[in-house]
């Protein structure tokens, strides 16, 4: 058994990879919530989302989020109307979020909807919220405080941050699943997924990094900067932003007290001696997955 911690995009491709390796069945995701937001009155959960579409072969790859054959009818019509239209939600899209905000309603967790989406779509990984408390990342930025969508979608993630805050984490708790997962599994992996947006609000939720750092030779993470950039997203910007070195090293220092292995890309193999200084051991191989022979070199590696 496997456990991911995971973000979006790159955490989905990479689950996709391992689960043409192994069982997936075999595998735990434990998925980032700080990004989740309630807009028009529905709990929305962009990376649960964006991992149970890939897993289910539903993704837009198009547009990289969302459903594919998408139709807009209801995100145009709300436009006309001068609503907030800034998020984009496809028709298809919205019965998840229309079914999870009634699960909710009902009593039910994160934990019960993501569990009953994956059965409606035949995803077998276990995808598990990090926690089923509230919390949220917040930007604090050059126009004034962000949430976690304002910042990366109504501005595209183009302003400056001065830091970041996850609110309400200190008074989560991570779920008796995501506890069961992270202390049986016989790896624990770090998706390429962005370290301060997507990983660390993981890491934050009492009890999850000193898990980690007490497993640290079980934990394998993979480098989400290839050349000192992000394939996807801002990583590389906030991470020099926020006083961070934006290379492979940088994110190993980020990530070095929990991780016992790190694989980074064959053009960063100049790097290697210099992050095993850190005492952590490194693997070289391919960390880009947009081709399904590249991911499922990755993928190997990381089960190695």
């Amino acid at each position: 058994m496997i456990t991911v911690l995971s973000g979006g995009v790159g955490a989905a491709r990479l689950l996709r990879a391992l689960s043409g390796e192994i069982d997936p069945g075999e595998i735990t995701a434990v998925v980032n919530v700080g990004d989740d937001l309630v807009l028009h009155g529905l709990t929305i959960c962009p990376d649960l989302d964006t991992i149970t579409y890939t897993l289910a072969g539903l993704n837009n790859d198009q547009l990289g989020w969302g459903l594919a054959g998408e139709t807009w009818r209801v995100m145009d019509e709300l436009a006309e109307l001068e609503g907030a239209s800034w998020f984009r939600l496809g028709d298809r899209d919205l019965a998840t979020h229309l079914y999870r905000s009634q699960r909710l309603s009902e009593g039910a967790t994160k934990t019960d909807v993501a569990r009953e989406l994956c059965q409606r779509w035949g995803v077998r990984v276990s995808l598990l919220p990090v926690t089923d408390d509230e919390i949220a990342t917040v930007f604090d930025t050059e126009i004034g405080a962000l949430s976690f969508q304002e910042y990366f979608v109504r501005h595209r993630h183009d302003v400056v941050v001065r830091g970041i805050t996850v609110q309400g984490v200190a008074e989560s708790s991570p779920t008796i699943e995501v506890l069961r997962a992270l202390e049986e599994s016989s790896r624990i992996v770090i998706a390429p997924s962005n370290p301060l947006i997507s990983i660390d609000p993981i890491l934050q939720v009492p009890g999850v990094r000193e898990i980690l750092h007490a497993r640290r030779d079980d934990v394998v993470a993979v480098s989400p900067l290839i050349n000192g950039a992000a394939l996807k997203g801002p990583a590389d910007r906030l991470l020099v932003e926020l006083g961070h070195e934006a290379t492979c090293v940088g994110v190993a220092d980020f990530y070095h007290e929990v991780m016992g292995t790190f694989i980074i890309d064959e053009v960063d193999a100049h790097h290697a001696a210099q992050i095993e200084s850190r005492g952590v051991n490194v693997r070289v191989t391919t960390a880009i997955m947009a081709a399904p022979d590249d991911a499922r070199r990755l993928a190997r590696a990381v089960l190695a």
